[in-house]
């Protein structure tokens, strides 16, 4: 099928581009890369009055590290995030989910701002941005605010953003040091959505857990936060035994449904699973970084 016509612009700023926004009064759609928004234009399940092109508005793309947070502008790839051997030494969950994120080609011309401002429940960034504390800059005819990420989700793939407004970066909270984290999804194949994922941070101090992120994805309406399950695991000994009981406790903290990749329950496995191996990957990174 071919999209629904529309007009297309290209701001030269994001003062332009909020003015284009409000011009328009929510009927248009910010294109940031376009491999989510693209193929929903193709069977015409977006039909946006007017497409609005971020690609020549300077000062969206770059990584910056500012302390113990990772500044990511929203037009940044995901390939220039996967490439980035600093964060990677620092937070490897973040390389472990771009290496799973659709294939290179995708990876080259998607974008971070992009895919969290999607919000698809299946993709990696929002759970990335869960585990990792981040908060959404956003610009909007009254100037830029920042949403923390808990915030910004709210529902099935639908955001705090305001119409008139455009995501233009996001700050991540590194783990401190101490801290080991993994990425692990299931797929029915390499390079498609997760039928279910997780994103741990785990942080060991004097043999005992410090700091504990665990966050969901492809089990709700959004990614979420397993908020039960990290108040098991703080204060007490890694063990496999920990983890398990840990996994055991998501169950409140998830909602998957069925649908053609899986049944409900078995989202629900995959999770509890998941996590339990994610915990352990996490736990050997720790080990292996305070032994240097």
């Amino acid at each position: 099928m071919k999209p629904a016509p529309f007009d297309y612009l290209a701001p030269e700023s994001i003062a332009d581009a909020v003015a284009a926004l409000s011009e328009y009064g929510g009927q248009a759609k910010i294109l940031a890369g376009g491999q989510s928004l693209i193929p929903m234009l193709a069977f015409r399940i977006a039909r946006p009055a007017a497409l609005i092109d971020l690609g020549r508005v300077p000062g969206l793309t770059g990584i910056r590290f500012e302390g113990d947070s990772i500044a990511i502008g929203a037009m940044t790839t995901h390939r220039s995030v996967e490439l980035n051997e600093e964060l990677n030494g620092r937070c490897p969950m973040v390389a472990d989910a771009l290496a799973v994120l659709g294939h290179v080609a995708i990876r080259n011309v998607g974008t971070v701002g992009g895919s969290l401002a999607h919000a698809d429940p299946a993709a990696e960034w929002p759970a990335l941005a869960l585990a990792l504390d981040a908060s959404m800059a956003v610009a909007g005819p009254h100037g830029e605010r920042s949403v923390p990420i808990a915030d910004f989700l709210t529902g099935w793939m639908t955001t705090a953003l305001l119409p008139e407004e455009v995501l233009v970066g996001v700050e991540f909270l590194l783990p401190p040091a101490g801290t080991g984290s993994a990425f692990l999804e299931v797929a029915r194949r390499h390079g498609d959505f997760a039928l279910a994922g997780a994103a741990v941070a785990l942080g060991i101090e004097d043999g005992l857990v410090s700091h504990v992120r665990i966050a969901l994805l492809g089990v709700g309406m959004t990614a979420v936060r397993a908020n039960e399950a990290e108040d098991l695991l703080a204060g007490r000994e890694p063990t496999l035994e920990a983890f398990d009981t840990a996994a055991d406790a998501i169950g409140p903290s998830i909602q998957p449904l069925d649908d053609q990749q899986g049944t409900a329950d078995y989202k629900r496995h995959l999770s509890r699973v998941l996590t339990i191996r994610a915990l352990r990957i996490a736990q050997q990174r720790a080990t292996d970084g305070a032994n240097g």
